[in-house]
């Protein structure tokens, strides 16, 4: 591994970076759909001063909820970004008996609103690549769900640290034990409380006061109570630091020891001390959760209400004292262009720029806008940086830092020169749905090309192509919601009207067994003939592993300006499906033999004998179709499970687990995604509306015997549904 050569004796700060390194925080805010992510984020932007209001989903008015789609729908469709300014405070009463690491030091908390539907999950995707830390937020009433599972995978994949929020706890049912320990036996991660209820559920009914229900926090730290009481007057900024109350202080001590026994498992610091049984203060060990947390080795949880401005507060002060800033997490890491050097980026103002663009975003007035990430160096606008994928230079003419729609023109950002260093991309999944569009006019054709183009530009996740078989433009994506977002893009931002067939699976091909194909392309038209001949073995590959094509000639008898051809060929025909027309997957194909003529070989004719050599080997290998299965999580009231277990195995569902939860059943199930078009509609008629699900992408697996003929049949006649 090289690493880039940087000044120590320089500072890693600019002169001219109003909030210094140590003073931000790059955090995501992620999690499961409607577990409240928006709205505490929403809280966050009203405590910190970025606006003066509050809003709130259910009335489409929040800032990082800005699009039309996603204020009628009252979800997060596209990831928004966010910058706010917190300085830790005592402003109450008891609140300077306690310990806070950054107080009186103003931070800068740059923030990403992710989504949580599982049809945008590449949105989560890259976000999570360039984030420092985040904030997992989990209901308080059903804990770990399937989407949280997903993005907590996506930041250990990308090493995130993170906290974790438990989050309505004025909800009947709310249960933070619970939640915990979903976290602990569901996501294996080493969760311990820095903050515990006081109360739980709501603290009213019918507009009388209710006892017992969610009122503050415990600091455990600290061994302090934070009271916002029964109501939410002065939103949520009235609240008092006092001592435990009686009823409370055993489990605060017990949080406390179990906290400090967590730490020193894995901090030698704060083992030393309960070594020598040495006192172990906020200091002590509010600097010890910072280090666990940096290196993902500790998960520190705290619990409130984002809906009722109970909490909030103490979760921004949580951010500041535990996510890392940017010096706090390795620096980014690439690749010499060309080779497999590793080149380790220093983070410093006064190292070379280097940055990574991680989303594009077409914007009405400002044309087309990428997002990056600085990890180090400055940028001024009109700077020239160096792109080492396309080895081309381009000038910056415009720098902005955007507030969810605001846009706001800046002068610079803190980065240098360039490095010649690629970074690796975030990774994204492969679209299991597929539907044709066409334009409603002749006037829109060129509108929806256009549009269409500018949409896949923007999510790696949708893709657009035509049908050679049939001419039809298919659009293809990771959900129904996904590709009616899509409709519902074009016909508002580019004014294009388009009709759509119904959404067809992305059914995928592969074989069974080793075979071996022959291919000959023979022509004669009385001049100069075709001839080509290519003789291949075709094996499976592992699971996962994609298309392999080896070159295995020998003894030159398909000359070496010929073999790329035939390769060509055998991808063309990979592409277009040999079975149903499906493209295939996870197969080994190695290039064994062939003949030429002297005159009439070239390359036209060795694509189109590897194509017929692919397709006679594969007939002969035990083809299958393959298709998407979903894993699906219904949440219901008992009383309908055995009429959702029902529903779920005429769906030729397999139960995985049954579990329950306080008058509620968690199925957890895998399903063909053929079989979940307009399940929405058909659990809220079997549970009279009061059934939820979740479902995301799983595996491909054999198609059955029983429906194959059906969509083999389907296949032949509606071609310009395949992908």
């Amino acid at each position: 591994m090289q690493a880039a050569a940087v000044d120590k004796t320089k500072p890693a700060n600019s002169p001219n970076r109003q909030y210094t390194m140590e003073r931000t925080r790059n955090i995501g805010i992620a999690a499961h759909i409607d577990a409240g992510k928006t709205t505490t984020t929403e809280r966050i932007l009203f405590y910190t001063g970025l606006i003066h209001k509050i809003g709130d989903v259910d009335d489409g008015n929040t800032v990082t909820d800005w699009m039309e789609q996603e204020r009628e729908r009252g979800i997060t469709i596209t990831s928004a970004a966010v910058t706010c300014f917190w300085t830790q405070k005592s402003l109450k009463p008891g609140e300077d008996q306690v310990y806070k690491a950054f107080k009186d030091i103003p931070v800068r908390i740059n923030i990403i609103d992710t989504p949580g539907h599982v049809d945008f999950t590449a949105e989560v995707e890259r976000s999570m690549r360039v984030l420092d830390g985040a904030v997992a937020v989990f209901c308080g009433v059903a804990g770990v769900q399937p989407q949280s599972e997903t993005v907590w995978r996506q930041a250990t994949k990308y090493h995130v640290p993170r906290i974790a929020f438990i989050n309505k706890m004025d909800r009947i049912g709310a249960n933070f034990e619970n939640a915990l320990n979903d976290m602990r036996t569901k996501l294996h991660a080493y969760a311990f409380p820095v903050f515990i209820p006081i109360g739980a559920g709501p603290t009213e009914s019918d507009n009388k006061p209710v006892t017992g229900g969610f009122e503050g926090v415990i600091d455990v730290v600290n061994q302090k109570a934070i009271n916002w009481g029964p109501g939410e007057a002065n939103e949520g900024l009235n609240y008092e630091v006092t001592d435990i109350p009686a009823e409370h202080q055993e489990r605060a001590k017990a949080a406390l020891a179990e906290l400090i026994d967590a730490v020193s498992n894995k901090d030698d610091a704060i083992a030393n001390l309960v070594l020598e049984d040495k006192p172990i203060d906020a200091v002590a060990l509010k600097a010890a959760i910072r280090r666990l947390t940096c290196k993902i080795e500790l998960v520190p949880v705290l619990c409130g209400s984002a809906f009722k401005k109970k909490a909030v507060q103490v979760l921004v002060d949580a951010v500041v004292d535990y996510l890392p800033s940017p010096l706090d997490v390795p620096g980014a890491e690439g690749l010499e262009p060309g080779t497999e050097n590793v080149v380790h980026v220093e983070t410093s103002d006064n190292n070379k720029f280097c940055s990574l663009a991680f989303k594009l975003w077409t914007d009405p007035y400002a044309g087309k806008l990428v997002f990056f990430r600085v990890y180090s160096g400055q940028l001024k606008k009109g700077d020239t940086i160096y792109n080492p994928r396309t080895r081309k230079r381009e000038r910056v003419s415009r720098l902005m830092v955007i507030q969810g729609s605001e846009r706001k023109d800046i002068n610079e950002v803190f980065a240098g020169e360039e490095y010649d260093v690629t970074l690796e991309p975030p990774t994204f999944p492969e679209p299991v749905i597929s539907m044709a569009v066409e334009p409603k006019t002749k006037q829109d054709r060129d509108k929806l090309s256009e549009g269409l183009q500018r949409l896949a530009e923007e999510d790696p996740t949708f893709r657009c192509f035509t049908n050679e078989e049939t001419s039809q433009l298919i659009i293809a994506g990771m959900g129904e919601l996904h590709l009616e977002i899509i409709i519902d893009r074009l016909r508002r931002e580019f004014k294009v009207e388009a009709n759509t067939g119904a959404p067809q699976i992305a059914y995928r091909e592969t074989i069974t067994k080793k075979a071996e194909g022959e291919g000959k392309f023979i022509r004669q038209s009385g001049g100069k003939g075709q001839y080509g001949h290519a003789c291949i073995t075709v094996e499976p590959n592992e699971k996962g592993k994609g298309v392999e094509v080896v070159d295995e000639i020998v003894g030159g008898s398909i000359p070496k300006e010929y073999i790329p051809a035939v390769i060509s060929g055998i991808e063309e025909a990979i592409k277009g499906g040999v079975y149903a027309g499906y493209q295939v997957i996870d197969i080994k194909v190695e290039v064994v033999d062939g003949s030429f003529h002297e005159v009439d070989s070239n390359e036209l004719a060795f694509r189109m004998a590897g194509i017929f050599a692919l397709k006679d080997a594969f007939k002969k290998a035990g083809p299958i179709l393959l298709e998407p299965i979903m894993k699906v999580e219904c949440d219901t009231p008992d009383e309908y499970q055995g009429d959702l277990l029902g529903d779920i195995n005429r769906r030729r569902g397999t139960i995985i687990s049954i579990e329950a939860k306080s008058g509620h059943t968690l199925l957890n199930a895998q399903v063909p995604l053929a079989e979940m078009f307009g399940y929405a509609t058909a659990i809220r008629s079997l549970s009279k509306g009061r059934a939820s699900y979740s479902m995301e992408p799983l595996t491909f697996a054999q198609v059955p015997n029983s429906v194959l003929n059906t969509i083999l049949d389907a296949a032949a006649k509606k071609p310009a549904a395949r992908t």
